[in-house]
């Protein structure tokens, strides 16, 4: 797609990028902290949230259904994130910077939900619905916070970077997870919600430290509130639309949204009732399946990720998309056939393995999708667009999580399995045919 504004690899960033020591995004060791504090704190709401309680929920008999329901009203927010994508672009002009004054915002608004959760005494099924709405409101602004993050990096790494930008989101978020599925479901056995609520204030805090300490521009003030007309983007909320409109509808955009879809819902749909499986009928602590699940993430979220964003890099984002894609397909045909594997002993560890090779080589399909969606997104709604692109994902794991008990009651959990390396088998072919469409 066309820019239409000045990009990230200007002369103005050439000094930044020699290793500036002013905490400034353009900065790469500043910017890559931002991004790997930003996401990490992502990740550790997502470790708690979608696998250490949905495994404690797990253990105390809830149902698939009920908790595909749960973790789909968490993600419905994440659905609805392309509402904050005009916002962030047409409103820019802050004197805290064009991005950064919406993180900051959404992170204090994000702390402030997650106080309810130290009104409550414990974890239990019939809390189940209060946290849930506690985890749901918390999406709405850690929303906002993705998508300003987003915008920023668009604007502010130039293109050759954007594989290695988007590895350190993945580093962070899935770090971020990693850390929090596996320290928040023992703190959930060992000392309950109250102590747990009170580590992710502490986290917050911290992130939200982070962000007002690392600025857009060495103009930007510190902390403000105020609205500088100096700054004024200039772009109205009807150009913002329009640019996006024109943009979406082009035939590489579609592809890019179905691919988007496809790959969260094939996840999302298979991981959900293993998990429950594991827990209700192979015997698992939903703690040690937790730290399991973070073992796996972490290993293939930071190195795994690292080396795909690299490698992105040097061979462009659509054919390191397209070879991802098919291992992924690999991946669930072998990780359905585990799965009937008899039951004894070996299935103890062939459940958790499917379980970890399902969930583990989607993260690294981010890390080459990312880029490519951020390539096309440049211009007047960068933040918009990209948003929309996030949320095919989004509803694609929510449709995934909310259908799980449904399609495991139909086609079993194997056939789940082979439907899902089924789509990503598709995918791939789609990526491939449309190759001169997602080239950088």
């Amino acid at each position: 797609m066309p820019n239409d504004m000045p990009g990230p690899s200007s002369p103005g960033h050439t000094v930044a990028e020699t290793g500036c020591i002013t905490p400034l995004i353009a900065a790469p060791r500043w910017r890559y902290a931002l991004i790997i504090g930003l996401y990490a704190y992502q990740g550790v709401i997502a470790g708690f949230a979608l696998t250490a309680l949905p495994n404690h929920f797990s253990a105390l008999g809830a149902t698939t259904e009920a908790i595909g329901a749960y973790v789909a009203a968490i993600g419905l927010p994440w659905v609805l994130q392309p509402l904050w994508g005009p916002v962030v672009d047409r409103f820019g002009g802050f004197r805290m910077g064009r991005r950064r004054f919406w993180v900051v915002m959404a992170l204090v608004a994000a702390w402030l939900v997650l106080l309810r959760l130290t009104l409550e005494d414990a974890v239990t099924i019939a809390s189940m619905a209060t946290i849930g709405g506690v985890m749901m409101l918390h999406s709405v602004f850690a929303s906002l916070i993705d998508t300003a993050t987003d915008g920023l990096i668009i604007d502010q790494v130039p293109n050759e970077r954007l594989g290695t930008a988007n590895a350190a989101t993945r580093i962070g978020f899935v770090g971020g997870i990693s850390v929090g599925a596996a320290l928040f479901a023992w703190l959930l056995e060992a000392h309950g919600v109250f102590v747990a609520s009170l580590l992710l204030l502490v986290l917050g805090a911290a992130t939200l430290a982070l962000a007002l300490l690392v600025r857009e521009g060495p103009g930007d003030a510190r902390v403000s509130l105020r609205y500088g007309r100096e700054r004024e983007t200039g772009v109205s909320l009807g150009v913002v639309f329009r640019k996006l409109a024109s943009n979406v509808w082009r035939p590489h955009a579609l592809a890019l949204l179905v691919l988007c879809f496809c790959i969260d819902f094939a996840a999302a749909a298979f991981r959900v009732p293993l998990a429950v499986e594991l827990i209700q009928e192979r015997g698992w602590n939903p703690a040690a399946l937790s730290a399991f699940q973070a073992g796996t993430f972490f290993i293939t979220g930071t190195a795994g990720a690292l080396l795909v964003g690299w490698w992105s890099d040097q061979v462009g984002p659509a054919s390191a998309l397209t070879v991802l894609l098919g291992l992924c397909s690999g991946a669930y045909v072998a990780a359905a056939l585990l799965l009937l594997v008899p039951d004894s002993r070996l299935m103890n560890i062939a459940g958790p393995l499917a379980l970890g090779v399902s969930a583990t080589l989607p993260i690294l399909v981010f890390v080459a999708l990312a880029p490519t969606v951020m390539q096309a997104s440049r211009g007047t709604a960068a933040a918009s667009q990209f948003a929309l692109f996030m949320a095919a994902l989004n509803l694609g794991d929510v449709a995934g999580a909310g259908l799980a008990g449904a399609l495991a009651g139909g086609l079993g959990l194997w056939g789940v399995g082979m439907a899902a390396a089924t789509v990503f088998a598709a995918s791939a072919l789609l990526a491939a045919r449309a190759r001169h469409w997602l080239r950088q």
